[in-house]
């Protein structure tokens, strides 16, 4: 992209070296290319940055754009090119303010002579010739002022022409060159009928309707049936124009109706309801698929283009935002969990240090318990911290019972029964939290399961029956641990 951009910044800078009034279009041209390479860009940056403050868990509260070199240039250059239009466009009205006094001082000129019965023909006709040629020499007048001046200047030229009674040969000479060159720009405006881009089409129909002004009459008698095939000629590139531009304000329209129907779309996400992991991820997927329908969609009316981009682009950043709150509350959820069973590791490995086996048997017991109450912590962590705390358990227990074979009699028996239960606890334990975690895998997976097919659906709702088969059975160890632990309660006989 880098490459593209720069080779569209050079394509500028050899546009700004040309006439600065024939370039607007290819400059927008080139502009809105640059600058849909650069939020392509811009948007794959940003959606980096997301991911690894989603997996550093921070946010993009602060987060700025990266400094783009090739944008700041381009910026620059847009702003030269500006200055440039203004001021050419300065030069220009000045230029036609001048044009304009000095087509008006020829008018005055040519209505002199054409109001001058007595003065000298043929002197009057060089004059006649002279400003008629200095006339083609001046450049455009203000347009509000364009259309008036040509026709004072044809109306004071044929009146002078009429008045002097010029000769007959010579004024049909001029007739017949002044019936050439327009014969010839009438064949020319035919000509364009020809090309497909209406466009360029158009500017050149322009062109020849300039040079139409500029041209003496011909013949009275041809002179409307001559502009009527000029006029003909240009009908036909003026509706071919009108007719490009006007479908391309209406697909404009439509593009504008797409882009408030996803904005609509978007707008009916709310992320206040959405409670679950699993909920967040559809509602992304959906929003997803709407960001990848904008992206098919094409500019809208330049009124509203810029507008609805803001919209579209704030919907879409409030989503996110609210989305990575929510995932930082569930991290900081499964971090606290992750120090709380820390804890209670500490925990058992102090009465474990203690070795006070029949004084710390309850407390550990208790330990157990606690733990079957926190959540959980991440999966990458829950088997190490499980198999840590199990170990100290089953030491523990292990060196209790073998205390416990120092005793005799019916303490120990009584004792021995204790031991076995204890160790049957920790069987049951051990049954209690893999059933657990197993649970709490399932129901992970089943919040992340996006299958849309009628197989997919069979297999969510096999997945949620074992789940409701494994909570019956974690139900039913939980209640022999506690009969264990109501058992070990009654006192020794």
């Amino acid at each position: 992209m880098e490459n593209e951009k720069q080779a569209l910044i050079e394509e500028l800078k050899g546009l700004l070296e040309q006439n600065v009034s024939e370039i607007k279009e290819q400059v927008e041209d080139v502009k809105s290319r640059f600058y849909r390479v650069y939020h392509q860009e811009l948007e794959t940056v940003r959606k980096a940055a997301q991911e690894a403050a989603d997996a550093a868990g921070e946010t993009m509260e602060n987060w700025v754009p990266p400094f783009d070199e090739a944008e700041q240039q381009m910026r620059q250059l847009l702003a030269t090119y500006k200055e440039k239009r203004r001021e050419a466009s300065q030069k220009l009205e000045e230029e036609m303010a001048q044009n304009l006094l000095r087509k008006e001082n020829i008018i005055e000129q040519m209505k002199k002579m054409a109001q001058n019965e007595t003065g000298d023909v043929m002197n009057d006709l060089k004059t006649m010739r002279e400003l008629q040629a200095e006339w083609k020499t001046i450049g455009p007048v203000p347009a509000p002022k364009a259309q008036e001046i040509w026709k004072q200047y044809q109306l004071w030229q044929e009146q002078f022409y009429d008045l002097v009674k010029i000769n007959i040969e010579l004024r049909d000479l001029d007739f017949k060159k002044n019936l050439e060159m327009k014969t010839l720009l009438c064949e020319a405006a035919e000509k364009l009928q020809e090309n497909e881009n209406v466009v360029e089409a158009g500017r050149a129909l322009q062109q020849l309707h300039n040079e139409w002004a500029e041209i003496g009459p011909v013949a009275r008698e041809l002179r409307e049936d001559l502009w009527n095939r000029f006029k003909a000629a240009s009908t036909v590139i003026n509706k071919k124009h009108q007719a490009y531009f006007d479908a391309l304000h209406e697909k404009e329209q439509e593009n504008l109706k797409l882009k408030q129907e996803i904005i609509e779309q978007i707008k009916a996400i709310h992320p206040d309801e959405l409670k679950t992991a699993r909920q967040w991820n559809e509602a992304q997927q959906t929003l997803q698929g709407l960001q990848e329908e904008w992206r098919k969609v094409g500019f809208a009316p330049r009124k509203q283009n810029q507008a609805i981009y803001d919209e579209y682009r704030t919907l879409c950043n409030s989503f996110f935002k609210a989305r990575a709150a929510f995932f930082k509350d569930m991290r900081d959820e499964l971090g606290g969990n992750l120090k709380a069973k820390r804890a209670l590791i500490d925990k058992a490995n102090e009465l474990l240090s203690q070795e006070a086996w029949q004084q710390g048997a309850q407390a550990m017991i208790d330990l157990q318990k606690e733990w079957k109450t926190i959540g959980p912590v991440a999966r990458k962590l829950s088997d190490e911290l499980w198999q840590q705390f199990t170990a100290i358990c089953d030491t523990f227990f292990e060196k209790k019972r073998e205390a416990d074979k120092s005793a005799r009699g019916e303490r120990d028996r009584s004792r021995s029964e204790k031991a076995l239960q204890s160790n049957d606890r920790q069987r049951l334990m051990r049954m209690y939290e893999n059933l657990q975690q197993e649970i709490k895998t399932a129901e992970n997976n089943i919040l992340f399961f996006t299958g849309k097919s009628k197989n997919a659906n069979q297999l969510v709702e096999d997945m949620q029956k074992n789940i409701d088969r494994n909570k019956e059975q974690l139900k039913a160890i939980e209640e022999k641990i506690n009969a264990l632990d109501n058992a070990e309660q009654q006192p020794e006989a």
